[in-house]
């Protein structure tokens, strides 16, 4: 079945733009319709498209395959069915410039905005993001997140970029899986990853042994800037985002740096730079009426021992959040939006093997999935209004043709 697929380029001389038209043959049963580019970088493109026989709009991430690196998104993505990450529907190759090369499209759900278009817009109309929206998506970031590491994988580019937003219900996917990776210990990693802003600073020490501890930090670092509008640490090059690190918390200890890399042997507490920190309180103070609890949840977050920084889902816990779990004093965009997401309560059997009792997770009126054992002595949820359904996923076509026509 075709698959139409619209790439929108410019024209050698900059001033016109041209479109080049490919008809995808896979083994697909639909067909689907690119209508424009919505994102773009060093991984490639994002097309918004539509489905022709259903009229479903979809996102298709059209990535070249380098044969030098391992692109580990496909198998990631297969492998992650969370109602905050975002939806892998299908994925097909097509040829590129040479006939060896390919590229991989991936076919996902549609999401129209990002966390970034969202801080965006208030920084706009010089206002501050609600306090009960920034409690909501940390909340659903926090669940995404702690899925993602309880499955085994680290994110390694968790930044505002890479976090979806459904503006209608307020639902939250992180997506980008470009950089995710399982980690195994004692397997070294390469220490320049994750966007500066959020990058954790064991990171910046260049430690390659590092955990999936890198996601907590960089979600610290998001809920910030939720908060406050920018970002929280925005250092200019990876020394100076170290200092702006240190201003807020302070200067580690020889302690806290082995912790963060023990293989890290310029370290001298006599030389290191001395600043006495503001501390989180001062770094906030510039936002009114935030809600009870947000510190807090910062300073288990934000921790310079990779160790001791909380899990995502025990962060779920916490007092902060008791206004979700309660249901009340949600906020006029929330109301508006018809109340909580459907999906907010609806946890995974990983979620709740950490958690150990689901009702410190969810309101009592929710009625929450039981883990059981399945017949291979693994966990999973029993079939209830509370169990989360994704889309089935349909497997590459071996025997995919294509044509190309210019128009």
């Amino acid at each position: 079945m075709p698959v139409h697929h619209r790439d929108q380029r410019r024209g050698a001389g900059g001033g016109s733009t041209y479109k080049v038209l490919q008809t995808i043959v896979t083994d697909s049963t639909s067909v689907s319709q690119a209508q424009r580019i919505i994102g773009s970088g060093a991984f490639g493109v994002v097309y918004e498209a539509k489905v022709q026989e259903t009229g479903e709009t979809v996102a298709i991430k059209k990535v070249f395959e380098d044969k030098r690196f391992k692109n580990r998104e496909l198998p990631t993505l297969k492998q992650l069915k969370h109602p905050n990450i975002v939806t892998l529907k299908h994925a097909f190759h097509t040829a590129a410039e040479t006939p060896t090369d390919l590229y991989l499209n991936l076919v996902m759900e549609y999401v129209p905005d990002n966390l970034y278009q969202v801080m965006k817009y208030y920084a706009k109309v010089k206002d501050y993001m609600p306090s009960q929206l920034v409690k909501l998506y940390s909340y659903q970031l926090l669940r995404a997140v702690g899925y993602v590491n309880a499955k085994g994988f680290a994110h390694r580019d968790i930044k505002p970029q890479n976090v979806l937003i459904c503006p209608s219900t307020h639902t939250l996917k992180l997506c980008d899986f470009g950089s995710a990776k399982k980690l195994a210990m004692g397997e070294d990693n390469v220490a320049y990853i994750c966007s500066r802003f959020y990058r954790a600073p064991e990171l910046i020490f260049g430690s390659t042994g590092y955990t999936s501890k890198v996601d907590i930090w960089s979600t610290g670092c998001v809920i910030a800037e939720m908060c406050l509008g920018c970002p929280l640490f925005p250092g200019q090059t990876g020394v100076d985002q170290l200092v702006e690190i240190i201003k807020v918390l302070g200067t580690p200890t020889a302690e806290q740096v082995a912790a963060m890399n023990p293989k890290y042997k310029d370290f001298n507490p006599r030389v290191f730079p001395r600043i006495k920190p503001i501390g989180l309180a001062n770094a906030l103070r510039g936002r009114p009426q935030m809600d009870r609890g947000f510190e807090a949840l910062l300073r288990v977050l934000l921790r310079f021992e990779p160790a001791t920084r909380m899990s995502p889902i025990l962060a779920l816990c916490l007092e902060y959040f008791e206004q979700l779990r309660n249901q009340k004093d949600l906020g006029q965009e929330i109301e508006a939006a018809g109340g909580l997401p459907k999906e907010l309560f609806k946890f995974t059997s990983e979620e709740l093997l950490e958690v150990g009792d689901s009702r410190r997770l969810a309101p009592r009126r929710v009625e929450s999935p039981q883990i059981v054992a399945g017949p291979d002595n693994t966990t999973h949820t029993t079939p209830s209004s509370s169990s989360f359904k994704s889309d089935t996923f349909q497997p590459l076509s071996n025997s995919a043709t294509i044509t190309t026509n210019s128009s």
